[in-house]
């Protein structure tokens, strides 16, 4: 398989053995003391080692320890690191939770005060004004798409609140976009951040906000998903879905700069309350929000319904989506995870204060989360 390059919306380097090219570019930029940030279940894994092995020349250092969620501790921890290590460059090399933990490592290296405090949102918002070190990242995982945002999502570590930091300068110099980094995915993984990966080009396409060039890539990425997620699931070792997934992945998290909708506000909601993986919550709530979302968007919910291959209406989709859950072995609903109706409060009190349900297609309101979350534990 060839690796291709192109530059949107950076420098990306797809194709498999990726990896290969990242030493060169990296000496080719001056660097020298790269720290590569990572989680704690790659660091012990020949994967990481092999990399690191590959990066003959440079003074490398890691920090591994991003697990869960990512948090404010983390950030504190890795940038640490990078300032104890006199990092002239972040590698970020895992799932989305390490890819952001890495873009934040990077601006705390160089930043003084809170990493929340440079959240958007936050009353005292402070600013980026200093340069950043070189970073690049190796995605591992096909959902987030972190690796060619412009954002990081950290999250408090008492409360669980999720907090945006988003800025131009946390765009990845150059992203090394490796599907051989994904064969080793568990199916279960593999199912939870590929259901990530789809409801980020499905709500993205949903969305009414005015953005043709995103619905574009939003309806080309779910088409890919919906035909590849399954065989990644079943097939692990299939390096054409694998590819799939990933340019997918990339896709949806291009196309997301449009807006997202209510099923990440319900996923945000329940990794806070819940602390669930962001990608399980995504999948497990995508078909009953869609159901929900019928009435605002139908066409173009037919539309998804053709490019994916489920039929040629809405009700065709939704019956689609719950079915693609079961074949790639994810729960129905929330009962198996551990929800329970006394947790419907908390998870609609931070649902409705969340963004992401302002640009949903139909406007949601409590009593809609509410139901939604009611819904999902039948």
């Amino acid at each position: 398989m060839s690796i291709n390059k192109f530059s949107f919306p950076t420098i990306i380097h797809f194709g498999a053995g990726a990896r290969a090219l990242v030493a060169d570019h990296l000496k080719a930029n001056g660097i020298r003391r790269p720290l590569i940030v990572t989680d704690k279940g790659l660091a012990p894994l020949p994967i990481l080692a092999d990399f690191r092995a590959s990066l003959k020349g440079l003074e490398v250092e890691t920090f591994a320890g991003v697990f869960g969620n990512p948090t404010k501790s983390q950030v504190d921890a890795g940038a640490a690191a990078a300032r104890a290590h006199k990092a002239d460059c972040v590698i970020g090399f895992g799932g989305g939770a390490a890819l952001d933990v890495a873009k934040a490592v990077a601006l705390m290296t160089t930043h003084d005060g809170d990493v929340l405090q440079y959240a958007w949102d936050h009353p005292q918002v402070l600013p980026i004004t200093k340069a950043l070190p070189y970073f690049i990242a190796l995605p591992t995982t096909s959902g987030t798409g972190s690796e060619v945002g412009r954002s990081s999502v950290i999250s408090h570590d008492e409360t669980h609140v999720k907090k945006i930091i988003f800025n131009p300068v946390l765009l990845a110099k150059a992203v090394f976009a490796d599907p051989e980094l994904t064969l080793a995915l568990p199916p279960h993984v593999t199912a939870a951040t590929g259901m990530d990966a789809l409801t980020h080009n499905v709500e993205s396409y949903l969305s009414p906000a005015y953005h043709p060039l995103c619905d574009g890539i939003a309806l080309e990425g779910a088409r890919i998903a919906a035909h590849a997620l399954e065989k990644a699931v079943k097939e692990p070792s299939n390096l054409q879905a694998r590819s799939d997934m990933m340019m997918s992945s990339l896709m949806g998290a291009i196309a997301f700069q449009k807006d997202l909708g209510a099923v990440h506000s319900c996923a945000h909601a329940l990794g806070t309350v819940m602390d669930m993986h962001h990608g399980l919550a995504n999948g497990v709530m995508i078909d009953f929000v869609m159901r929900f979302n019928i009435p605002a968007c139908g066409p173009k919910m037919a539309e998804l319904a053709r490019v994916c291959g489920a039929g040629s209406t809405p009700e065709d989709f939704v019956t689609w989506l719950a079915a693609l859950k079961q074949r790639v072995g994810l729960p129905a609903n929330l009962a198996p995870l551990g929800v329970t109706r006394s947790h419907i409060p908390a998870l609609v009190d931070i649902a409705i204060v969340d963004t992401c349900h302002q640009t949903n297609p139909r406007p949601c309101t409590r009593a809609d989360f509410e139901a939604l979350f009611s819904a999902a534990l039948q």
